[in-house]
C-alpha cells in the first residue's frame, strides 16, 4: 500500500491529523463526488419515476453486497440501518423481551446498545470486565447469566480502549448474542460466521468511512423468522393487504428501517470500494500503526489500551482530559475524550501516518 497515495484521497489529512474515526471517520474524495453526482441528478430529474426508484433498489442491493461481503455475511442476512443504534434496537425490540427476561452485558458498552437494553424492559444484568484482564472477561460474563437470561449483548471491539472481546467464546451457551459492531467492522477484519454471533451492527460513518446516518445489521440466517418485525417498514413485505396483514420480505432485508437517501447509499459505497480495493493489507498496517501510537504514547503518559488489540488507544493525558482534546484541536490534531473519565482516546486507520502520532505527541507535551 502506498501510504501517499492513500492520503490524497482523503482530503482532511492535508492539514489535520485526524485521529477520530472512532466517533467520524475522514471521508474519501469519491464518496462526496458519487454524492455530489446522486444529488445533482435528483435536482435535475427529481426523485420519482421508474427510473429514479430502479436506481434507488439498485443502489440498496449494491450496498447490500458490499458490506455482507466485508464481514463475511450473504446480502439476504443484512438489513440496512440509519445506525448501529438502529441495529441494536431492530434486534433486541424483536426478540419481544419482557420483565420476566433477564439480558447479559458489560460495564464497557456505548450507549447505543445500553439504550435498546434498558428500553426492553428485560432486566439488564452487568458483568465488570472493564477492570478485568481479557481472559477473564468470559468468565466474568459466564457470572451474570441464569436460566432468565434471553441475550447477551456486548461489543466485538470496546469504544473507549479498542479491546477486542472474545466474542467466538460467548456461543453454544443456548441464547443469542448480539454483537455491537460500531468499532470492528471497518477497522479490523470481521466474519460474523467465524465469530458465531447472531446478530452483528455495523455503522456507515466510522470505519467504512461513509456518510452519517448509514449502518447495517447482520442476522443470522437461522434466526431470520425468529425475529419478530418490531419496527415495520415499507421493506419489510413483499406483499400485504388493506388490513395491514402482509407477506414478510425473505432474509434479513425485511428489518430495513425504512428508505435511506441515495447519495448516501451511492456515497458508501463508493467509500466502501474505496477501503477494499486496498485489500486486507489495510487491517495490518492500521495494528501496526496502533501498536506505533501505542508505544510512542506509553513513554509519555499512562496508556489504558492493551498490547495487540484493535485501531483505539486510550491514554491519561496528566491534565483534564477536555481541556486536553481542546488544545490539540488549536493544533489540528483531532482526539476525543469521555464523560466521566479522565482518558483521552486517539483513533488510528490505515491512512494514519507516523508524523500525525508524532503531532498527538507533540501537542500534548
Amino acid at each position: 500500500m502506498n501510504l501517499d497515495e492513500i492520503r490524497i484521497e482523503l482530503p482532511v489529512l492535508d492539514r489535520i491529523a485526524y485521529l477520530n474515526t472512532g466517533t467520524f471517520g475522514p471521508l474519501p474524495s469519491r464518496t462526496i463526488e458519487a454524492m455530489i453526482e446522486q444529488h445533482r441528478s435528483e435536482l435535475a430529474r427529481g426523485r420519482s419515476g421508474l427510473a429514479y426508484w430502479d436506481q434507488a433498489r439498485s443502489l440498496r442491493a449494491e450496498v447490500r453486497e458490499a458490506v455482507a461481503e466485508l464481514i463475511g455475511a450473504t446480502a439476504e442476512s443484512v438489513a440496512l440501518t440509519r445506525s448501529t443504534s438502529d441495529g441494536c434496537a431492530i434486534a433486541v425490540a424483536g426478540l419481544r423481551l419482557t420483565a420476566g427476561d433477564e439480558v447479559v452485558t458489560t460495564d464497557d458498552e456505548h450507549f447505543g446498545l445500553l439504550a435498546a437494553l434498558h428500553a426492553s424492559g428485560a432486566r439488564v444484568r452487568v458483568a465488570r470486565i472493564r477492570a478485568r484482564p481479557l481472559d477473564e472477561v468470559v468468565r466474568a460474563i459466564d457470572a451474570e447469566l441464569t436460566e432468565r437470561t434471553r441475550l447477551i449483548a456486548v461489543s466485538h471491539v470496546t469504544w473507549t480502549t479498542g479491546r477486542v472481546l472474545p466474542v467466538r467464546d460467548l456461543g453454544n451457551r443456548g441464547v443469542p448474542v448480539l454483537v455491537d459492531g460500531a468499532q470492528g467492522a471497518g477497522a479490523i477484519p470481521v466474519d460474523v460466521r467465524d465469530l458465531g454471533c447472531d446478530f452483528y451492527t455495523v455503522s456507515g460513518q466510522k470505519w467504512l468511512l461513509g456518510p452519517d446516518g448509514t449502518g447495517a445489521l447482520y442476522v443470522r440466517p437461522e434466526r431470520v423468522d425468529k425475529l419478530e418485525i418490531a419496527m415495520p417498514s415499507y421493506f419489510s413485505q413483499q406483499s400485504y393487504e388493506q388490513s395491514g396483514a402482509f407477506v414478510p420480505t425473505p432474509g434479513a432485508p425485511r428489518f430495513d428501517p425504512g428508505t435511506l437517501p441515495a447519495p448516501s447509499l451511492a456515497g458508501l459505497r463508493e467509500s466502501i470500494a474505496f477501503a477494499c480495493d486496498l485489500g486486507d493489507e489495510r487491517f495490518a498496517c492500521a495494528r501496526r500503526m496502533a501498536e506505533r501510537c501505542r508505544e510512542l504514547l506509553s513513554a509519555h503518559f499512562e496508556v489504558l489500551t492493551e498490547p495487540g488489540q484493535a485501531t483505539l488507544v486510550a491514554f491519561r493525558p496528566g491534565r483534564d482530559p477536555a481541556e486536553a482534546v481542546a488544545a490539540l484541536a488549536e493544533k489540528d490534531v483531532i482526539v476525543r475524550n469521555f464523560p466521566g473519565l479522565d482518558w483521552v482516546r486517539a483513533s488510528v486507520g490505515f491512512w494514519t501516518s507516523e508524523e500525525d502520532i508524532e503531532r498527538l505527541i507533540a501537542g500534548l507535551s
